[in-house]
């Protein structure tokens, strides 16, 4: 046995460790998106729209479940040793795209967050670009050794059934949550959520910190320089009146403050009024309708919707809203044309598609807590409301 067999002979230790490491954060991101792909798909659509791409946001929700299951399916091939030379190249084409993106987004700041683990763990945009160098060393290892990448069994027909198990679990995953709703709900707006709660500042909290810059230039020797708010003050130079101030003053946020978990929600009517406190924090039961755009709700849906609130106004007095950002005009019409028992207010398009990732969706508060909240594929009778929930009313 000559000098390089003894070599290649040797166990892959290091090669294993990157297996393992790269094997399950692939799952693990895979899974963690795939348990809400629609809000994957609705950060696809900011790419979209940066790459000047938006003919694709029709198809945002099926390319975030084929790239969630693609991230799964190729973590198992790798633990597995499944058609190693094509998993190798599959997981560096992959992270070399999405080094590039993570790149993109922190370098000119056009998206806020890649949601690489959707909302459960969410990473600034250098964060997830290191993230992603990190992963690119490691994959970029498995590459260069993806020939001594040995399958786990020996028999190519339990190999084969495994990764269709795995096919099948990957979009299965996917299809099951954007056809009802998340297995963890990461959100603000999750069953139990206290929505009061979650909207306020407390008192004392941190605020934000910025500091101002001025550019200063003197009116006889032309020179300038920047200085802070606080130099500018404590040097007194305001007062000499050849130093004046040229262009708008440059803002820098120094240090963040408290941020409520829920920040940009804001009920209103057709004439702007603001209702968000007397809805959200309503001390009974009722129900709150939410459809992003009436445009594309589903109509079978909304009627389902429609004849549940219209049963529990008649028995139990149990007000219903509906939350749109389409035009009230619009709204309007809709409410009229499907005998909508609901009053209508607006709302920004991103909250609600937070609120609940289904258009439209239901939810039922009291005192401001989300007692529960359903998909239009599985709204529950009035019956079962009424037994479960309404039926304490009296």
């Amino acid at each position: 046995m000559n000098a390089s067999t003894k070599l290649n002979s040797r166990p892959q230790y290091l090669l294993w460790f990157c297996r393992l490491f790269v094997g399950l954060l692939f799952i693990f991101s895979g899974l963690v998106k795939a348990n809400d792909p629609l809000g994957f798909g609705y950060k696809l659509q900011e790419y979209f729209e940066v790459f000047h791409t938006t003919f694709l946001n029709d198809y945002a929700a099926a390319i975030s479940i084929t790239v969630c299951a693609l991230e799964i399916i190729l973590g198992i091939a790798l633990l597995l040793g499944y058609k190693a030379q094509k998993v190798s190249w599959g997981l560096l084409l992959l992270i070399v795209f999405f080094t590039f993106l993570t790149f993109w987004s922190a370098a000119f700041d056009v998206v806020k967050s890649c949601g690489c683990f959707g909302d459960a763990i969410p990473l600034t945009p250098w964060q997830s670009f290191l993230k992603d160098l990190v992963l690119l060393a490691l994959i970029a290892f498995i590459f260069i050794k993806r020939k001594y990448i040995q399958p786990l069994f020996s028999s190519k027909g339990l190999m084969n059934a495994l990764m269709a198990i795995a096919v099948v679990f990957s979009f299965g995953v996917g299809i099951y949550t954007y056809n009802y709703l998340p297995f963890v709900d990461f959100l603000p707006y999750h069953v139990g959520a206290n929505l009061p709660e979650n909207m306020r500042i407390p008192p004392g909290a941190p605020k934000d910190e910025y500091v101002i810059t001025y550019s200063l230039k003197h009116k006889k020797s032309g020179e300038t320089q920047k200085m802070t708010d606080k130099e500018y003050l404590k040097t007194e130079i305001w007062k000499d009146a050849n130093w004046q101030i040229v262009g708008e003053p440059q803002n820098q946020l120094l240090k963040k403050g408290y941020e409520p978990k829920i920040r940009d929600l804001i009920i209103a009517d057709s004439q702007g009024t603001d209702y968000t406190s007397e809805i959200i924090e309503n001390p009974y039961y009722n129900l709150v309708v939410v459809a992003y755009n009436l445009n594309k709700a589903d109509e079978k849906g909304m009627g389902d919707i429609n004849a549940i609130a219209i049963n529990a106004a008649e028995n139990y007095n149990v007000r219903t809203v509906l939350l749109t950002s389409t035009t009230s005009e619009a709204a309007e019409l809709y409410s009229k044309k499907h005998k909508l028992m609901m009053e209508v207010f607006n709302a920004d398009a991103v909250p609600l598609k937070s609120i609940v990732r289904s258009n439209p969706g239901l939810l039922l508060l009291k005192n401001g807590v989300v007692i529960n909240k359903w998909h239009f594929h599985t709204l529950p009778t009035y019956n079962e409301l009424e037994s479960r929930y309404l039926r304490q009313l009296k």
